[in-house]
Protein backbone atom coordinates (compact mmCIF):
# COMPACT_ATOMS: atom_id res chain seq x y z
CA UNK A 1 0.00 0.00 0.00
CA UNK A 2 1.31 3.14 -1.10
CA UNK A 3 2.25 5.74 1.64
CA UNK A 4 2.01 8.97 -0.78
CA UNK A 5 -0.06 11.52 -0.07
CA UNK A 6 -3.26 12.16 -2.17
CA UNK A 7 -3.13 15.52 -2.83
CA UNK A 8 -3.98 18.43 -0.18
CA UNK A 9 -7.27 19.03 1.25
CA UNK A 10 -8.32 22.48 2.41
CA UNK A 11 -10.84 22.63 5.08
CA UNK A 12 -12.59 25.73 5.83
CA UNK A 13 -13.72 27.22 8.82
CA UNK A 14 -16.80 28.72 7.23
CA UNK A 15 -18.01 31.35 10.18
CA UNK A 16 -14.69 32.48 11.14
CA UNK A 17 -14.14 33.61 7.33
CA UNK A 18 -17.86 34.47 7.12
CA UNK A 19 -17.68 37.32 10.63
CA UNK A 20 -14.01 38.11 9.65
CA UNK A 21 -15.23 39.50 5.87
CA UNK A 22 -18.56 40.78 7.92
CA UNK A 23 -16.87 43.01 10.38
CA UNK A 24 -14.13 43.79 7.90
CA UNK A 25 -16.19 45.56 5.44
CA UNK A 26 -19.17 46.83 8.29
CA UNK A 27 -16.78 49.22 10.66
CA UNK A 28 -17.08 51.75 8.20
CA UNK A 29 -20.78 52.30 8.60
CA UNK A 30 -21.23 51.08 4.57
CA UNK A 31 -23.00 47.23 3.99
CA UNK A 32 -23.05 46.18 0.13
CA UNK A 33 -26.15 44.71 -0.39
CA UNK A 34 -27.99 43.92 -4.01
CA UNK A 35 -30.38 46.64 -5.81
CA UNK A 36 -33.28 44.51 -4.24
CA UNK A 37 -31.78 45.53 -0.80
CA UNK A 38 -30.35 41.61 0.05
CA UNK A 39 -27.06 41.97 2.55
CA UNK A 40 -23.94 40.60 0.89
CA UNK A 41 -21.03 42.42 2.47
CA UNK A 42 -20.02 39.02 4.57
CA UNK A 43 -20.69 36.83 1.25
CA UNK A 44 -18.81 38.87 -1.42
CA UNK A 45 -15.88 39.73 1.19
CA UNK A 46 -16.08 35.75 1.92
CA UNK A 47 -15.43 34.73 -1.39
CA UNK A 48 -12.55 37.01 -1.87
CA UNK A 49 -11.02 35.52 1.50
CA UNK A 50 -11.34 32.18 -0.01
CA UNK A 51 -10.12 32.25 -3.24
CA UNK A 52 -7.41 34.07 -2.20
CA UNK A 53 -6.43 31.15 0.50
CA UNK A 54 -6.99 28.73 -2.96
CA UNK A 55 -4.49 30.75 -4.80
CA UNK A 56 -1.92 30.74 -1.59
CA UNK A 57 -2.19 27.26 -0.59
CA UNK A 58 -3.38 25.60 -3.82
CA UNK A 59 -5.34 22.38 -2.60
CA UNK A 60 -6.90 19.82 -5.11
CA UNK A 61 -9.69 19.12 -2.41
CA UNK A 62 -12.27 21.50 -0.74
CA UNK A 63 -14.71 21.25 2.12
CA UNK A 64 -16.55 24.02 4.51
CA UNK A 65 -17.70 23.40 7.93
CA UNK A 66 -20.37 25.89 9.16
CA UNK A 67 -22.05 25.99 12.77
CA UNK A 68 -25.16 24.37 12.85
CA UNK A 69 -27.28 26.64 15.47
CA UNK A 70 -26.37 27.81 19.08
CA UNK A 71 -27.13 24.30 21.46
CA UNK A 72 -24.59 21.89 21.06
CA UNK A 73 -23.35 18.89 23.45
CA UNK A 74 -21.20 21.89 25.06
CA UNK A 75 -24.00 24.23 26.10
CA UNK A 76 -25.77 20.96 28.06
CA UNK A 77 -22.39 20.49 29.64
CA UNK A 78 -21.92 23.74 30.63
CA UNK A 79 -24.97 26.60 30.51
CA UNK A 80 -22.91 29.60 30.74
CA UNK A 81 -20.54 28.47 27.56
CA UNK A 82 -20.73 31.23 25.09
CA UNK A 83 -23.70 32.78 26.85
CA UNK A 84 -22.11 35.66 26.76
CA UNK A 85 -22.14 35.83 23.05
CA UNK A 86 -24.38 38.66 21.36
CA UNK A 87 -26.70 37.97 18.67
CA UNK A 88 -25.45 38.34 15.33
CA UNK A 89 -25.83 41.92 13.23
CA UNK A 90 -29.33 41.78 11.46
CA UNK A 91 -27.47 42.19 7.98
CA UNK A 92 -25.40 39.22 8.65
CA UNK A 93 -28.54 36.79 9.74
CA UNK A 94 -29.70 36.51 5.77
CA UNK A 95 -25.87 35.78 4.55
CA UNK A 96 -25.61 32.61 6.44
CA UNK A 97 -27.94 30.91 4.43
CA UNK A 98 -26.46 32.59 1.43
CA UNK A 99 -23.38 31.84 1.96
CA UNK A 100 -23.56 28.55 1.94
CA UNK A 101 -25.72 28.49 -1.48
CA UNK A 102 -22.86 30.05 -3.01
CA UNK A 103 -20.46 27.73 -2.00
CA UNK A 104 -22.38 24.85 -3.17
CA UNK A 105 -22.64 26.36 -6.65
CA UNK A 106 -18.85 26.46 -6.20
CA UNK A 107 -18.69 23.04 -6.24
CA UNK A 108 -17.56 22.57 -1.91
CA UNK A 109 -19.58 20.26 0.03
CA UNK A 110 -21.16 22.24 2.78
CA UNK A 111 -20.55 20.40 6.19
CA UNK A 112 -22.02 20.71 9.78
CA UNK A 113 -24.38 18.68 12.33
CA UNK A 114 -26.44 20.04 14.93
CA UNK A 115 -25.27 19.40 18.38
CA UNK A 116 -21.61 20.09 17.37
CA UNK A 117 -19.40 23.07 16.42
CA UNK A 118 -18.20 23.31 12.89
CA UNK A 119 -14.74 22.97 15.24
CA UNK A 120 -15.83 19.76 15.71
CA UNK A 121 -16.81 18.74 12.51
CA UNK A 122 -13.38 20.55 11.12
CA UNK A 123 -11.39 17.95 13.67
CA UNK A 124 -13.29 14.94 12.00
CA UNK A 125 -12.51 15.44 8.82
CA UNK A 126 -8.94 16.42 9.54
CA UNK A 127 -8.49 12.92 11.40
CA UNK A 128 -10.43 11.06 8.32
CA UNK A 129 -7.96 12.64 5.60
CA UNK A 130 -4.89 12.95 7.70
CA UNK A 131 -3.76 9.01 6.95
CA UNK A 132 -3.48 9.72 3.47
CA UNK A 133 -3.50 13.28 2.50
CA UNK A 134 -2.29 16.32 3.60
CA UNK A 135 -4.67 18.49 5.92
CA UNK A 136 -4.70 22.25 5.51
CA UNK A 137 -7.57 24.14 7.88
CA UNK A 138 -8.03 27.15 6.88
CA UNK A 139 -9.11 29.65 9.88
CA UNK A 140 -8.60 32.82 12.30
CA UNK A 141 -9.72 30.26 15.61
CA UNK A 142 -6.19 29.72 17.51
CA UNK A 143 -8.29 26.91 19.62
CA UNK A 144 -7.44 25.01 16.53
CA UNK A 145 -3.98 24.49 17.02
CA UNK A 146 -4.44 21.35 19.23
CA UNK A 147 -5.07 19.81 15.50
CA UNK A 148 -1.78 20.08 14.41
CA UNK A 149 0.29 17.21 12.83
CA UNK A 150 3.16 16.11 10.92
CA UNK A 151 0.42 15.53 8.78
CA UNK A 152 -2.51 18.49 9.45
CA UNK A 153 -1.12 22.33 8.99
CA UNK A 154 -3.39 24.91 10.68
CA UNK A 155 -3.52 28.07 8.94
CA UNK A 156 -4.59 31.21 10.98
CA UNK A 157 -5.55 34.08 9.06
CA UNK A 158 -4.04 37.52 9.71
CA UNK A 159 -5.43 40.98 9.08
CA UNK A 160 -5.62 41.42 5.73
CA UNK A 161 -6.20 39.60 3.08
CA UNK A 162 -2.93 37.16 2.10
CA UNK A 163 -1.32 37.39 5.50
CA UNK A 164 -0.90 34.09 6.97
CA UNK A 165 0.45 31.95 9.71
CA UNK A 166 1.35 28.21 9.11
CA UNK A 167 1.41 26.01 12.23
CA UNK A 168 2.65 22.94 12.07
CA UNK A 169 4.12 20.93 15.69
CA UNK A 170 7.85 22.69 15.05
CA UNK A 171 6.23 26.23 14.86
CA UNK A 172 3.76 25.80 17.58
CA UNK A 173 6.33 24.53 19.70
CA UNK A 174 9.07 27.17 18.51
CA UNK A 175 6.49 30.23 19.04
CA UNK A 176 4.51 28.86 21.87
CA UNK A 177 6.58 26.43 24.16
CA UNK A 178 3.47 23.79 23.26
CA UNK A 179 2.85 20.50 21.64
CA UNK A 180 -0.97 20.62 20.05
CA UNK A 181 -2.42 18.47 23.33
CA UNK A 182 -1.11 21.35 25.71
CA UNK A 183 -3.45 23.98 23.73
CA UNK A 184 -6.45 22.07 25.10
CA UNK A 185 -4.75 21.91 28.91
CA UNK A 186 -3.36 25.59 28.71
CA UNK A 187 -7.79 26.46 28.27
CA UNK A 188 -8.12 23.96 31.15
CA UNK A 189 -6.24 26.49 33.36
CA UNK A 190 -6.97 29.68 32.15
CA UNK A 191 -10.25 29.49 30.61
CA UNK A 192 -11.73 31.48 27.67
CA UNK A 193 -13.47 34.26 28.01
CA UNK A 194 -15.05 34.19 24.48
CA UNK A 195 -16.40 31.03 25.03
CA UNK A 196 -17.38 32.37 28.38
CA UNK A 197 -15.67 28.84 31.14
CA UNK A 198 -13.38 30.43 33.65
CA UNK A 199 -11.07 27.29 33.94
CA UNK A 200 -9.18 27.71 37.22
CA UNK A 201 -9.71 31.27 38.86
CA UNK A 202 -6.40 33.66 39.40
CA UNK A 203 -4.71 31.05 36.82
CA UNK A 204 -3.66 33.11 33.66
CA UNK A 205 -1.41 32.09 30.91
CA UNK A 206 1.84 32.57 32.48
CA UNK A 207 1.25 30.55 35.38
CA UNK A 208 -0.61 28.31 32.80
CA UNK A 209 2.35 28.02 30.30
CA UNK A 210 4.37 27.83 33.28
CA UNK A 211 2.64 24.70 35.18
CA UNK A 212 2.64 22.66 31.26
CA UNK A 213 6.12 23.08 30.66
CA UNK A 214 7.20 22.20 33.80
CA UNK A 215 4.84 19.04 34.49
CA UNK A 216 3.21 18.48 30.76
CA UNK A 217 -0.27 18.00 31.58
CA UNK A 218 -3.15 18.49 33.94
CA UNK A 219 -2.76 14.94 35.13
CA UNK A 220 0.88 15.76 35.66
CA UNK A 221 0.00 18.64 37.66
CA UNK A 222 -2.62 17.16 39.58
CA UNK A 223 -0.24 14.53 40.72
CA UNK A 224 2.50 17.19 41.58
CA UNK A 225 0.35 19.17 43.58
CA UNK A 226 2.36 19.35 46.83
CA UNK A 227 5.23 20.63 45.07
CA UNK A 228 3.42 23.86 44.04
CA UNK A 229 3.55 27.17 45.52
CA UNK A 230 0.59 27.30 48.21
CA UNK A 231 -1.39 30.24 46.69
CA UNK A 232 -1.64 28.11 43.48
CA UNK A 233 -2.30 24.96 44.87
CA UNK A 234 -5.01 26.38 46.83
CA UNK A 235 -6.58 27.95 43.40
CA UNK A 236 -6.55 24.67 42.07
CA UNK A 237 -7.56 22.86 44.17
CA UNK A 238 -10.69 25.39 44.50
CA UNK A 239 -11.69 24.63 41.37
CA UNK A 240 -10.70 21.12 40.74
CA UNK A 241 -13.79 20.36 39.18
CA UNK A 242 -13.52 23.44 36.73
CA UNK A 243 -10.14 22.70 35.45
CA UNK A 244 -12.02 19.33 34.04
CA UNK A 245 -15.02 20.84 33.06
CA UNK A 246 -12.75 23.71 30.90
CA UNK A 247 -10.60 21.09 29.42
CA UNK A 248 -13.80 18.92 27.93
CA UNK A 249 -15.23 22.58 26.70
CA UNK A 250 -11.82 23.20 25.14
CA UNK A 251 -10.97 20.08 23.56
CA UNK A 252 -12.48 19.85 19.43
CA UNK A 253 -13.99 16.71 18.97
CA UNK A 254 -12.66 13.81 16.23
CA UNK A 255 -15.49 11.47 16.21
CA UNK A 256 -18.07 13.47 14.83
CA UNK A 257 -20.63 11.06 13.03
CA UNK A 258 -19.84 12.98 9.63
CA UNK A 259 -18.73 11.95 6.14
CA UNK A 260 -17.13 13.62 3.31
CA UNK A 261 -14.93 11.61 0.95
CA UNK A 262 -11.64 12.91 -0.79
CA UNK A 263 -14.31 11.91 -3.96
CA UNK A 264 -16.83 14.22 -2.61
CA UNK A 265 -14.49 17.26 -1.98
CA UNK A 266 -12.15 17.22 -5.44
CA UNK A 267 -11.72 21.10 -6.03
CA UNK A 268 -13.24 21.24 -9.75
CA UNK A 269 -14.73 24.88 -9.68
CA UNK A 270 -17.84 24.85 -11.34
CA UNK A 271 -17.20 27.83 -13.28
CA UNK A 272 -20.57 28.46 -14.73
CA UNK A 273 -22.90 27.80 -11.59
CA UNK A 274 -20.46 30.01 -9.75
CA UNK A 275 -20.61 32.74 -12.48
CA UNK A 276 -24.55 32.96 -12.80
CA UNK A 277 -24.79 33.21 -8.49
CA UNK A 278 -22.47 35.53 -8.97
CA UNK A 279 -24.59 37.61 -11.52
CA UNK A 280 -27.67 37.12 -9.36
CA UNK A 281 -26.00 38.37 -6.03
CA UNK A 282 -24.31 41.50 -8.00
CA UNK A 283 -20.77 40.63 -7.92
CA UNK A 284 -19.56 41.83 -11.20
CA UNK A 285 -16.05 42.61 -10.01
CA UNK A 286 -15.50 39.24 -8.29
CA UNK A 287 -16.47 37.26 -12.04
CA UNK A 288 -12.39 37.36 -12.61
CA UNK A 289 -12.38 34.89 -10.02
CA UNK A 290 -14.04 32.27 -12.09
CA UNK A 291 -12.37 32.93 -15.16
CA UNK A 292 -13.76 33.09 -19.06
CA UNK A 293 -16.35 31.19 -19.37
CA UNK A 294 -16.38 28.47 -22.64
CA UNK A 295 -18.75 27.35 -24.52
CA UNK A 296 -18.34 23.30 -25.91
CA UNK A 297 -16.36 24.29 -28.61
CA UNK A 298 -14.26 26.45 -26.40
CA UNK A 299 -15.14 29.55 -27.64
CA UNK A 300 -15.66 32.51 -24.53
CA UNK A 301 -19.34 32.85 -24.36
CA UNK A 302 -19.15 36.38 -22.34
CA UNK A 303 -16.57 38.56 -21.86
CA UNK A 304 -16.20 39.47 -18.05
CA UNK A 305 -16.16 43.00 -18.44
CA UNK A 306 -19.86 42.72 -20.03
CA UNK A 307 -20.73 41.64 -16.79
CA UNK A 308 -19.64 44.81 -15.18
Amino acid sequence: MSSEPKGRVMIVDGMALLFRAFYATAYGGYIRKTKAGLPTNAVYGFLQYFFDAVSTFEPSHVVCCWDMGKGTFRTEKYDGYKSNRIDAPLELIPQFDLVKEVVAELGVPNIGLAGYEADDCIGTLASCYSGESEVYILTGDHDMLQLVSDSVKVVIMKKGRSNYKVYDPAELLEERGLTPAQVIDLKGFMGDTSDNYPGVRGIGEKTALKLLSEYGTVEGVIENLHLLPKGVRAKIEADLDMLHLSRELAEIRCDVPVVCTLTECLWELQREKAARKFQELEFGSLLHLVGPLKDEQGIVQIELGDLG
